[in-house]
Formats: C-alpha cells, structure tokens, sequence
C-alpha cells in the first residue's frame, strides 16, 4: 500500500508540470 501512494505522490508531482493539462483533459472526459 505504502508503495501506491509512494507512486501517486510520484505522479501528482509530475503532474504539476505540462502533464497536468493531459491529465485534467483526461479527467474532464
């Protein structure tokens, strides 16, 4: 468990950069 939410912090963070955008429009969909 400890290992997902290591990687979702991961990924949140790499989210704050250009592929936030790919992510919010994938959301939105």
């Amino acid at each position: 468990y400890l290992w997902a939410v290591k990687a979702f912090s991961l990924a949140k963070s790499i989210s704050t950069g250009n592929s936030k955008s790919f992510f919010v429009r994938q959301t939105n969909k």
